[in-house]
């Protein structure tokens, strides 16, 4: 299992310690408690879920919502259908209100999980990977890439279909397909990752997002119908000159 595989299970994990005993989190647990990064980035999360739980515990009903709820229960009952009575849209109002705390407390936590997902993918798969792929489309690709006056957030010729059918090399992060094109620029070498927008959603916008982990520097950033991620050893001056 490699750490992008335990995070994608530990992101399920409650912090309230629930799912301690659940085996289907033993071995994402065992590897968070081996390796000292995924152990920093679990810790982190759980902290931020614990938060976002304390901040949904201060959400006080308004006075009267239980009753007002079994009021409705009892209404539902009744065979000829009436219209609904004050307390009973105060209920439904209420449930709502809760519910769309709850949804804009969590998402921005979500979506960011999901961008960074394949930006923790592509650091590990880079640091540990077999790279490779061939063919005309990813030749062609990687011509392009290569090109010092290229500025890769302008966009890219991607043809996703193409470059798996025809050699490019193509890996699975929960179970979604993940392109690699490795290309040269001005002597350093660069790993393009490349994945379907829909199966990486991030509502965080296409600005890019550069990190640095260890001797590797990234910069990751989407269009309007992929998400990109370039890992390099060359530093982050130089990955940031790619866009």
């Amino acid at each position: 299992m490699s750490n992008s595989e335990a995070k994608f299970l530990l992101e399920g994990y409650r912090a309230n310690g629930r799912d301690a005993d659940n085996p289907a989190f033993a071995e994402a647990l065992a590897q968070a408690r081996r390796d000292p990064a995924l152990g920093a980035w679990f810790a982190r999360s759980q902290a931020c879920d614990l938060a976002i739980a304390a901040k949904l515990g201060e959400v006080a009903p308004p006075a009267g919502l239980r009753e007002a709820i079994l009021a409705g229960a009892r209404a539902s009952r009744v065979a000829q259908p009436r219209a609904l009575g004050p307390m009973t849209w105060l209920a439904m109002a209420a449930g709502l209100a809760v519910l769309l705390t709850a949804t804009v407390a969590l998402w921005p936590n979500r979506a960011a999980a999901q961008a960074a997902r394949l930006t923790e993918f592509a650091f590990d798969d880079t640091a540990h990977g077999q790279h490779g792929g061939h063919g005309a489309a990813a030749g062609a690709l990687q011509v392009m890439l290569g090109q010092p006056a290229n500025h890769l957030s302008a966009g890219l010729p991607v043809d996703f279909s193409t470059l798996r059918a025809t050699g490019c090399r193509t890996l699975s992060l929960a179970g979604r397909d993940v392109l690699e094109v490795c290309f040269n620029r001005n002597g350093e070498w660069f790993h393009c990752y490349i994945a379907r927008r829909t199966d990486f959603p991030d509502e965080s916008g296409a600005g890019a997002v550069f990190a640095q982990k260890a001797q590797l520097a990234s910069a990751s950033w989407s269009d309007a119908k992929y998400r990109f991620v370039v890992i390099s050893e060359a530093g982050l001056d130089a990955v940031k000159r790619l866009l």
